[in-house]
């Protein structure tokens, strides 16, 4: 039997295809997401990224890997600083309330938490280490303003993450007049303090790190120079996370990550999401709306790698979707996996293609008609079928609610359960004393409200519409 990783392809940025995953440690695999940066609420796009890796993580994990997952945490920065002098608290107020907020945002939305998490500020010798090494191997230079530049035309490569040369991305840009760097992509690795400003000492003078050495410094101390797969948010790709291939791969000597991930971007009503557009969606004004599952279920339904539109007709065929799932799996009895792993074996072969969540779930789609057929027939089969979708559907984090819950939660507000099964019960009496006109207004009284009645052996259930 061929090793578990020869049957994995993951799709690389660098090299534009899908190639077959190799872990550097057999069977172990180290795996980098670029993180937050704390001092606002998450927004949708963060969400698709933490739901992306959480499902790959998971699945890697289903399929017998040791992962380690790091995801750092960003809590230095330009917009920290001021959002906190605006806000008139300090800097650790501010990140440690949205780092809260985060895991919050992340917990309801069934996400994994990293095994590690790293803080730029915690990390501070080890960004003094590398940009020293920068400089030492003159891949950097002290500007005039006394500020550290990392210098892109001595990396010859630079660029082969855009696909671009550097010529290329030269074109259309130009220094800045208040700018001490050489050239207009060369970026700034430790920024000497402002007054008033946070600041670390250094070789170079008291300041602070540059955005793009803090996650080749946090990454490469905790999972070592080379490890396998490195990713975040589409919008990351440039010029982000070519600096950090740049700057780690000339402070250590070593390929930095084997395999580098991005996540589409998403878009609100087709257009992109910005705060200049007024469509910025956060994850906790969305899951006001919707419940958890939805949202996870609609950034599953298109591939990882694809733009995702949010909009109410998406969502709420994400919601369709689920309640076919707990549809078929309400009233099954408890029953074990017997056969049927064929449907197995075709979720795996899904997965495998660069975890293709969307195929994956027309799997599941044909095992739930599969369930709804056997119900009339044969009700253990049923079950035992019923206990493979929930277990395949765990792997994507789905179906983690009961069927009486999720059918009977609302998008918004939790309903008045009392009145609902009060106005049932007495339907209940008036079907009894058959006076069917009775039972089909109390009936019609609910579907108005958006509650639909379903009458079976073991009496009337309702879920909403």
């Amino acid at each position: 039997m061929q090793e578990i990783y020869v049957m994995l392809k993951i799709y690389d940025s660098i090299n534009q295809k899908k190639l077959e995953f190799k872990p550097i440690e057999k069977n172990k695999v180290k795996l980098y997401a670029c993180g937050m940066t704390v001092y606002d609420y998450c927004h949708l796009g963060h969400a698709r990224q933490m739901i992306a890796f959480d499902i790959i993580v998971r699945y890697l994990r289903y399929r017998g890997y040791q992962v380690e997952f790091v995801r750092n945490i960003t809590d230095i920065d330009d917009k920290i600083i001021h959002r906190a002098n605006k806000n008139g608290e300090s800097i650790f107020a501010l990140t440690q309330r949205f780092i809260e907020a985060m895991y919050e945002d992340s917990d309801a939305l069934g996400a994994l938490r990293p095994d590690k998490e790293p803080r730029a500020t915690e990390h501070i010798p080890r960004i003094i280490e590398m940009i020293q090494a920068l400089l030492n191997k003159e891949y950097a230079y002290i500007g005039e303003n006394g500020d550290v530049y990392y210098d892109v035309n001595k990396f010859k490569s630079y660029g082969k993450l855009a696909q671009q040369n550097l010529d290329e991305m030269q074109a259309g840009t130009r220094i800045a007049v208040n700018e001490a760097k050489h050239n207009s992509l060369d970026f700034v690795l430790w920024k000497i303090a402002k007054p008033g400003e946070p600041s670390w000492e250094s070789p170079w003078g008291a300041g602070r790190p540059g955005w793009h050495i803090e996650c080749s410094a946090m990454s490469t101390e905790v999972l070592g120079n080379n490890f396998d797969i490195h990713g975040g948010g589409l919008d990351l790709k440039f010029p982000h996370h070519q600096n950090e291939i740049a700057q780690s791969e000339a402070a250590t000597g070593e390929k930095f990550a084997n395999i580098w991930m991005h996540t589409g971007l998403i878009q609100v009503d087709n257009e992109k999401m910005s705060k200049s557009l007024h469509n910025f969606t956060t994850v906790r004004g969305a899951l006001m709306e919707y419940p958890p599952e939805v949202i996870r279920y609609f950034m599953l339904a298109g591939h990882y790698r694809s733009p995702l539109n949010y909009s109410t007709t998406n969502i709420q065929s994400a919601k369709a979707a689920l309640q076919r799932f707990y549809t078929a799996l309400r009233d099954l009895p408890q029953v074990s996996e017997i056969d049927h792993h064929h449907y197995e074996a075709r979720f795996i072969k899904a997965m495998n293609d660069d975890f293709n969540t969307p195929e994956a779930l027309a799997v599941l789609f044909e095992l739930a008609r599969e369930i709804n057929r056997l119900k009339t027939v044969d009700i253990q089969r049923a079950g035992a079928c019923g206990t493979l979708l929930m277990r395949l559907g765990g792997i994507l984090g789905l179906l983690q609610d009961t069927p009486k819950n999720f059918l009977q939660a609302s998008d918004v507000d939790t309903l008045d359960k009392s009145k609902i099964e009060a106005l049932i019960k007495q339907r209940n009496i008036a079907r009894a004393n058959r006076d069917w006109t009775e039972s089909d207004r109390i009936r019609d009284e609910l579907l108005a409200q958006g509650i639909s009645l379903e009458d079976n052996t073991t009496g009337t259930t309702w879920r909403k519409v």
